[in-house]
């Protein structure tokens, strides 16, 4: 009888205790739906706003079906082809249907703008000949197109058309590099004078480094004098800091133009103090001086903030018990005081750099031709020459080199020593 009783006693305990597992489980995943609930707001919004529109970015630069949906026709005919040999009756009368009907369609400019992208000229000749296909009897299309222009004779206005038509296509990467696809199919550097892409690109590395060294040079005394003045000052020189935030980026620079043109309030108090003759005066604006000096400012409290937080949490011992050790102020600061600020120095520089390269009104407003970069030549693809595809490859290519920046930080710096505050 105890025996039963012992056994019927564990049965009850073993059930109790399941069923206070079931119940905290079912507690769990209600927590754990609960929390996706929460979070799906951020999701959705992070979705909407970042995911979407690089992967928009991304398809963009590989992806141009425009072409290829007008001349579908054409394009099975070309593919056909081998490239040198003349072509035949049928591929100029479909041509000539299709370029008629993309006419009506209101599609003829962009399909004119896409092939002049591969060969320049080519635009006129599709639009004017397709203004005087309408009135053509149609006896023999090869001699009526040829007639119009004897640029339809010609092998390279067709393979332009096929290379045109490809849905999918590496061509704004190969232009955005400063290749280019021979006759042949091989790839080739573009002739001297006309590599634009990769000479900006350059540049625009050159210039985000040297606005985050400068940046880290002015930065870190500041924060340095701000986290160990006294609480009254630190607040004081803390603000200060924080002004340009509250100020909008547009008025900021255009304060710069006032002082750094020539006619400015820099150049007038050199002037007036004889430094430099009137008919002498500075060009400080519109090039590349006043690009480094309006971007420094600009990015100049992203270096700060960070360094200025790690430096507040850095104990004054540490200097101090190197000094009473018999360690120069030198030694005491390069060996004791520095390697603590580096994850701040890492978070500056990091992020200084990635916001540089990226810039794009403050070039615009105070660099002139010698001081543009790679981001406002994105900006001319998309609001000026509607080369979007070209203007996503390039935006492509900076974002795989921001990536390739990242990657390489961690492997030598180490991203989790990295502090923002």
């Amino acid at each position: 009888m105890l025996r039963t009783t012992g056994r019927t006693y564990r049965q009850v305990v073993d059930q109790a205790t399941a069923e206070t597992g079931l119940d905290a489980s079912k507690q769990q995943a209600g927590q754990r739906w609960r929390a996706v609930g929460l979070a799906l707001p951020l999701i959705a919004f992070v979705l909407a706003s970042f995911v979407a529109p690089l992967g928009t970015l991304l398809v963009r630069s590989v992806y141009d079906p425009l072409v290829a949906d007008a001349l579908p026709e054409t394009l099975a005919l070309l593919r056909a082809w081998d490239g040198t040999s003349a072509l035949e009756e049928p591929v100029y009368a479909t041509a000539a249907r299709e370029l008629l009907q993309a006419r009506e369609e209101r599609t003829l400019g962009q399909i004119a703008t896409r092939v002049n992208r591969i060969k320049s000229g080519l635009r006129s000749v599709v639009t004017r000949s397709v203004r005087k296909l309408r009135n053509a009897s149609g006896d023999s299309w090869r001699e009526t197109m040829i007639g119009i222009d004897d640029a339809w004779g010609e092998p390279e206005v067709w393979l332009a058309i096929r290379s045109a038509g490809e849905r999918f296509t590496l061509r704004h990467y190969i232009n955005a590099l400063d290749l280019m696809r021979q006759s042949d199919g091989s790839i080739a550097r573009q002739p001297e004078e006309r590599r634009i892409y990769l000479p900006l690109l350059w540049r625009t590395l050159a210039i985000s480094f040297g606005i985050s060294a400068l940046c880290l040079a002015i930065g870190y005394p500041i924060a340095h004098l701000i986290a160990h003045a006294p609480p009254r000052r630190a607040n004081l020189l803390l603000l200060l800091v924080l002004v340009p935030f509250w100020t909008s980026l547009l008025v900021r620079t255009t304060a710069w133009i006032v002082l750094l043109q020539t006619q400015g309030v820099i150049n007038s108090l050199l002037v007036a103090i004889g430094l430099v003759a009137d008919d002498g005066r500075i060009a400080m604006i519109y090039n590349m001086t006043g690009t480094f000096v309006a971007m420094t400012h600009v990015l100049l409290p992203f270096m700060v903030l960070p360094l200025y937080s790690v430096m507040r949490s850095i104990p004054p011992s540490h200097v101090r018990a190197a000094a009473s050790l018999g360690a120069t102020p030198f030694q005491a600061f390069w060996r004791v005081y520095w390697p603590q600020t580096l994850p701040g120095v890492g978070a500056g520089s990091l992020m200084v750099f990635i916001l540089a390269i990226g810039y794009y009104i403050t070039p615009a407003l105070v660099g002139g031709s010698k001081g543009q970069l790679i981001s406002n030549m994105i900006a001319y693809h998309m609001q000026t020459s509607l080369n979007w595809g070209l203007a996503a490859a390039l935006a492509a290519i900076l974002l795989v080199g921001i990536i390739a920046l990242y990657v390489l930080y961690d492997r030598v710096v180490g991203i989790d020593r990295m502090r923002l505050g």
